[in-house]
């Protein structure tokens, strides 16, 4: 047949052999855990028969230890680009039955040569992570490898979407490239972090703890916050990306991607007129508000177990992307803490990095006191809250359903941090504090020197409410663009969304800002 047709099947027996992975055993053993391999995983990231690998041949070249005559099929890491939807993403896979996915010098250098390319071309760059950890025989290279990583982090950060899947072990220096990305998916019962292992922890301290309590999904979804969702499995962890990926644009030079709307953007929807308790110390589920708004009721919550006093999540009005945070009344009354303010600062800052307009919902009665609050640097971390939102230029949407008060008023999004259009509903209460504490303050002596105290109390709270505690001043000044009913906020918001949907705003420029982080 020729000396060609020779190395044909020559590339295919090399092709087959690495296809072949750790080994039909180590495969085997995966399955029996309900895990799937890297590549079934990119297979079933990408739009079928669209994925081409990258790099397939490349061979680490470590001689110490024996490793000479160590063969580890692809270095660990399946790296390539394909389609997601029709659009283009490139991702990395880590092989955990090679070589227990280590990372190593040439592994390092797959993996960064796919995140060039994803920069150069303008598309998300999703990583997949499940490996032992750096690859002790090839000592510093490996470090300088994970080192090479972090830096193409923190290059394409604000630039393209970097989303990683904690989809097994990552451990140690590992970690840090994860979170430097901007979402972190992780597999209930399968996946962990840490920075230093039980066995460690024991040996150091003398704490016992398992490997699940330590850095499972739901402790750093719940405890930590560094992972924004926690999955049933392989494949659930992977649609959950893929639905990710279809509010975002490629990259920070784009639009998100609109939708064909399936729902009318007149719908008005009355059962929101009489959603609000007549008792402001009664609670209401601020998801209620949430998916009477947007398009078809459907959005997606990141961080839906940690912080739960405030709600994040991504949603389409009339076909539109937008970012949606909004105070949660059911928990901890809907007060700012720090992890709250943290989760919010880092969700506004992605929607204003990648072009996703933004609507607040407020219904907040201030910061949470306490000393365990103050002394973990509530003034710091509440700062972020009003760096960012005075820091972003997109379109800013600001609905107040209920309580907003004080330095809460302010850092929720208020005209004064560059609220494009503010809206109130009639229950809306803006003033510096609640009625009560504005009426012990102001008419301290009156109340304290009254022939009935209980009563001029009682009095002059109901003389605060009806001057301050409803929309109307703050519409009197112009903070606040229009009260409307409740029922109508859906067409309202589109309308606005759609005026602003050209917004062009320059600040001053300079390196970089001084967050207080």
């Amino acid at each position: 047949m020729g000396v060609i047709y020779d190395k044909i099947q020559e590339l295919k027996k090399k092709e087959q052999e690495i296809l072949q992975m750790g080994g039909e055993a180590a495969l085997a053993k995966r399955r029996e855990k309900g895990k799937l391999n890297a590549r079934e995983r990119l297979e079933l990231l990408f739009d079928k028969g669209s994925f081409r690998e990258l790099d397939m041949f490349v061979t680490h070249r470590c001689t110490n230890f024996g490793m000479e005559k160590k063969q580890i099929p692809a270095d660990g890491v399946v790296t390539g680009h394909g389609r997601v939807d029709g659009r283009i993403v490139f991702s990395y896979a880590q092989d955990f039955t090679a070589r227990a996915g280590s990372l190593g010098e040439m592994q390092a250098k797959k993996i960064c040569k796919v995140m060039d390319m994803a920069m150069k071309a303008g598309a998300p760059i999703i990583g997949m992570n499940d490996s032992g950890g750096a690859r002790i025989q090839e000592g510093i290279d490996a470090l300088s490898g994970y080192g090479e990583i972090f830096f193409r982090n923190s290059a394409a950060s604000g630039v393209i979407p970097q989303i990683s899947a904690i989809m097994g072990p990552t451990a140690g220096g590992a970690v840090y490239s994860p979170a430097m990305t901007d979402f972190i998916f992780m597999v209930k019962e399968s996946s962990y972090m840490f920075i230093t292992g039980p066995n460690v922890i024991k040996a150091v301290t003398g704490e016992e703890i398992t490997f699940e309590d330590l850095g499972g999904a739901m402790a750093h979804n719940e405890k930590s916050g560094v992972a924004q969702f926690a999955c049933d499995s392989d494949e659930d962890c992977i649609l959950q990306i893929k639905k990710l990926l279809s509010f975002l644009p490629s990259n920070n030079m784009e639009d998100p991607p609109l939708a064909v709307p399936s729902d009318d953007p007149g719908r008005m929807d009355q059962s929101l007129d009489a959603i609000i308790p007549d008792n402001p110390n009664q609670s209401y589920d601020i998801k209620d508000v949430i998916s009477s708004i947007v398009d078809d009721g459907d959005y997606f919550e990141p961080h839906q177990y940690f912080a739960k006093n405030i709600v994040i999540c991504f949603a389409r009005l009339n076909g539109r992307p937008i970012g949606i945070i909004a105070n949660q009344p059911n928990n901890m009354a809907g007060c700012l803490d720090i992890n709250a303010s943290d989760k919010a600062t880092r969700f506004i800052r992605f929607c204003d990095g990648f072009n996703i307009p933004m609507l607040t919902i407020a219904d907040v009665p201030g910061y949470l006191p306490g000393s365990d609050q103050e002394w973990g640097g509530i003034i710091r971390h509440g700062a972020k809250l009003l760096w960012c939102y005075s820091e972003a230029t997109v379109p800013k949407l600001l609905l107040i359903t209920r309580k907003d008060y004080g330095g809460s008023y302010i850092a929720m999004c208020s005209r004064h941090l560059g609220a494009d259009m503010a809206f109130a509903w009639p229950s809306a209460e803006i003033a510096v504090m609640g009625a009560e504490g504005a009426a012990n303050i102001i008419h301290a002596r009156e109340i304290k020197g009254a022939e009935d105290p209980v009563s001029m109390r009682k009095e002059k709270i109901d003389e605060y409410n009806e001057q301050f505690s409803n929309p109307y001043c703050a519409a009197a000044r112009g903070y606040v663009d229009a009260v409307i009913r409740p029922a109508e906020t859906r067409p309202r918001l589109i309308d606005a969304l759609e005026a602003l949907a050209t917004k062009r705003e320059i600040r001053p420029a300079k390196k970089h800002g001084n967050i207080p982080v």
